[in-house]
């Protein structure tokens, strides 16, 4: 079957210039795979001709685009024609099965929730990311829609996370941990404590609360917290990674006798980049809407952006929406999850773009 991925191509820091290549790219790599390139026509043309996308990239014109500092309102009102709506719209048609962007964060939760709502028993979507562990890496969820969340908010975000593990990582019953400040039952705020309480109720594979330090120990498959301490613990992430990185570089070049000993190393030292390297864990999935859409970093590179898209198409070819929509109306006729109830604003605009 034809996977068909809708790509907002003017999103992102570096929009055409990294989007057009990275798509020829992922289309050499997956012949079942289809593009839509959403874009001002003019703009991509240019950079097309570059390039030789072959028949399976598709230039669907948009002629507005939306900003990285725009809002979230603005956008959804005023940008209705901008290459992120028109490509979440071909999703909503269905004339493509997944939205990959790179722009905006709060504007692309915005109008994705917006326009494709989210699935039955879902009250909100949250960003999942995978993160390196030193076991290989973990499903964390929320990371910045949801500053604020209720238990129920929690249990619904682990359901999500674990079908998403079970339907792409083809693992059975995925340990999921409640990130708290302690792992005894008795520590962290009531909606944390809370949200354990319903989670042991659930037939989920609850590991129980886990600490910082487990997310990078690989201690569950998958991690669950609010998007206000899930958004600061990975900046913190990204921000320790790079630090480190710039101190192993400034180590090596110090002296003549350092630049020898990294030329020695030099394989270790690859080895080691590769592992920690963002670019291959790139692509944040939206879940709990009824569509497929796939958040890349702003600052994506050519083989960053190639990952995201990846990333959606494997969600795609899995069945990811329509698993985490039997799984929530299971837990629903079980009575372990309580009915929707009208949500305040998601704060997805907080997330960083």
């Amino acid at each position: 079957m034809r996977t068909v991925i809708a790509v907002d191509a003017m999103g992102g820091d570096h929009g055409p210039a990294v989007t057009i290549p990275a798509s020829v790219d992922f289309l050499a790599e997956h012949p079942e795979a289809e593009l839509l390139l959403v874009g001002l026509p003019d703009v991509l043309a240019k950079e097309l001709a570059r390039h030789n996308p072959g028949p399976r990239l598709t230039v669907v014109p948009a002629s507005q685009q939306v900003g990285m500092d725009e809002d979230v309102r603005s956008a959804i009102r005023t940008k209705k024609d901008s290459s992120m709506r028109v490509a979440i719209d071909l999703v909503k048609s269905g004339r493509a099965q997944a939205c990959v962007s790179a722009g905006n964060t709060g504007a692309l939760m915005g109008t994705a929730k917006f326009v494709l709502k989210t699935l039955p028993g879902i009250d909100r979507p949250a960003i999942c990311a995978v993160l390196p562990t030193r076991k290989g890496q973990v499903y964390a969820l929320d990371l910045g829609a949801n500053a604020d969340c209720t238990s129920e908010h929690l249990l619904q975000f682990a359901i999500m996370g674990a079908c998403l593990v079970e339907a792409v990582e083809g693992k059975a019953r995925p340990t999921v941990g409640l990130l708290n400040i302690g792992s005894e039952e008795i520590k962290g705020n009531e909606v944390v404590k809370a949200a354990g309480e319903l989670l042991r109720k659930s037939p989920l594979n609850f590991y129980g609360n886990i600490e910082g330090n487990d997310i990078y120990k690989g201690t569950t498959d998958v991690v669950v917290c609010d998007g206000f301490v899930g958004n600061v613990a990975l900046k913190t992430s990204e921000g320790l990674a790079k630090m480190l990185g710039d101190f192993l570089k400034e180590e090596y070049t110090r002296s003549i006798f350092t630049r020898l000993a990294a030329a020695v190393s030099y394989v270790v030292i690859k080895r080691f980049r590769r592992r920690v390297d963002h670019r291959y864990y790139n692509g944040a999935a939206l879940l709990g809407l009824r569509g497929i859409v796939v958040k890349s970093h702003g600052s994506a590179d050519r083989l960053a952006f190639r990952t995201a898209l990846t990333r959606a198409a494997s969600e795609v070819s899995h069945g990811v929406i329509e698993r985490i929509g039997v799984e929530i109306a299971r837990l629903n006729e079980l009575g372990l999850l309580s009915a929707p109830a009208p949500a305040p604003a998601t704060g997805g605009e907080e997330a960083a773009a």
